[in-house]
């Protein structure tokens, strides 16, 4: 199923993995697990943010994919199934 995953970085945490060189790594890591089909990075209600669009294929995976955003930058996650217009499309055309 595709997810959104938008993960909002503690300031105080992230800026330690910013001082330390490890924000990269950190999220080349996510990046790797995850084989996004895209990714941003913003800043949001003044926190860093990534947003990413990958398949989640199992939810046992969210714990894999959660911990070490948890632990290493305190994050807030947020996931959420999307649709693309042609999900949008299939579904609309079921409703009646």
């Amino acid at each position: 199923m595709r997810m959104l995953l938008m993960a909002q970085m503690d300031t105080e945490k992230a800026s330690g993995a910013v001082a330390s060189g490890s924000l990269p790594e950190i999220m080349q890591a996510t990046m790797d697990r995850l084989k996004p089909e895209a990714a941003y990075f913003v800043a949001l209600q003044g926190k860093r943010t990534a947003l990413m669009f990958f398949d989640l294929e199992q939810t046992s995976d969210i714990p894999s994919i959660a911990e070490p955003l948890f632990d290493r930058l305190g994050a807030q996650l947020t996931l959420v199934p999307a649709m693309d217009f042609d999900d949008v499309g299939s579904g609309l055309g079921r409703l009646g």
